[in-house]
């Protein structure tokens, strides 16, 4: 008996196999993104129809001024957090590159001079962080929650009671300015780190290496990567951001105060967890993040319309916080049983 069918025979099959799973449109919500880009378009959509104003593509443009210098802390964060590592201190960086610029300015420093101050302020108060976890092995947590108190302690005793004004006009150009005098110039810095960062994250073998990382630092380092050093250059950058994020926010508001950007870690932290980054580490996107960014700055700008007061906004930041912690914790409790 022959095992070849015949010439001209039709083939049945009682199964069919499909090469991929059918797309349904359900699939999209089980991951994050879409989730996050669902509930965008909620916000939009409900604040639209309860505030006139709210679509205004003037008003909605100024709008993002109050995220943009969060917004740019909230990329190196993601990567911190993938890596497993945590800075609790960019709010107090911001406040010590901001008194930095302020001593500068009084000094004759040019108007680019003072981003440089900035941004290198930012950057030694990094590295700092970084040298602190990397070298002595110590908890990120406790590290740049020591060094917060240290830097905004420096930044109080240096401005005293007083506050530092009249910066040159190139600063408040890019923190208050537009480009083409629609779209504001902070945003448009953000958007195009936040590329840059994608790339870097999603496109090359610097990223892969940072979700290795994250996913097991033993097994990275078995595997020759310098883990180490990948963490010191994100503490590195995070401060570094974190000092562009002060130059434009000295701009916007036109000074350097003593409580200038108190209070906006835990706000960073919200969006980024809010993004989709796991808090355990490995896990994370920059599309995630900027999705969350922007949902948590029109909440903000509802919430501003509406009148409601500053305190309502914290009491969300808080119940986001613990509600995007919690609800992953939940979710892989119930598949593993």
């Amino acid at each position: 008996m022959s095992l070849m069918s015949e010439p001209g025979a039709t083939k049945t099959s009682r199964y069919h196999i499909e090469d991929r799973p059918r797309f349904r449109p359900v699939d999209l919500l089980r991951h994050w993104e879409y989730l996050l880009a669902v509930l965008l378009l909620a916000v939009l959509a409900i604040n639209g129809l309860l505030l006139p104003h709210f679509l205004d593509p003037y008003n909605l443009a100024d709008s993002t001024f109050n995220f943009s210098e969060k917004a740019l802390i909230a990329l190196p964060m993601a990567l911190l957090i993938i890596c497993r590592e945590i800075d609790i201190s960019v709010a107090a960086i911001i406040a010590l590159a901001s008194v930095a610029m302020g001593v500068a300015n009084q000094h004759g420093v040019p108007p680019v001079g003072l981003f440089a101050v900035g941004v290198a302020t930012g950057t030694l108060c990094g590295l700092l962080n970084g040298v602190l976890v990397t070298r002595l092995a110590l908890p990120s947590i406790v590290v740049t929650i020591g060094s917060m108190s240290l830097f905004r302690g420096l930044a109080s005793v240096v401005l005293g009671d007083q506050a530092f004004t009249s910066y040159p006009e190139l600063l408040s150009d890019w923190g208050q300015g537009y480009f083409f005098d629609v779209i504001p110039r902070p945003f448009v810095v953000w958007l195009v780190v936040a590329a840059l960062f994608a790339l870097a994250l999603h496109g090359t073998r610097w990223g892969r290496r940072i979700y290795a990382i994250g996913n097991n630092p033993v097994a990275a380092r078995f595997s020759g990567i310098a883990v180490d050093r990948y963490r010191l250059a994100l503490f590195a950058l995070t401060g570094a951001m974190a000092g562009l994020a002060a130059c434009l926010l000295t701009g916007r508001i036109g000074s350097t105060r003593p409580n200038i950007a108190m209070g906006w870690e835990l706000e960073v932290i919200t969006v980024v967890i809010l993004g989709g980054v796991s808090i355990a580490g490995g896990i994370g996107t920059i599309g995630g993040v900027m999705l969350a960014v922007l949902t948590m700055g029109m909440v903000t700008y509802g919430l501003a319309l509406a009148n409601i007061p500053g305190i309502i906004m914290t009491i969300v930041v808080g119940a986001l916080l613990l509600v995007t912690i919690a609800v992953p914790r939940l979710l892989s409790g119930r598949r593993s049983r």
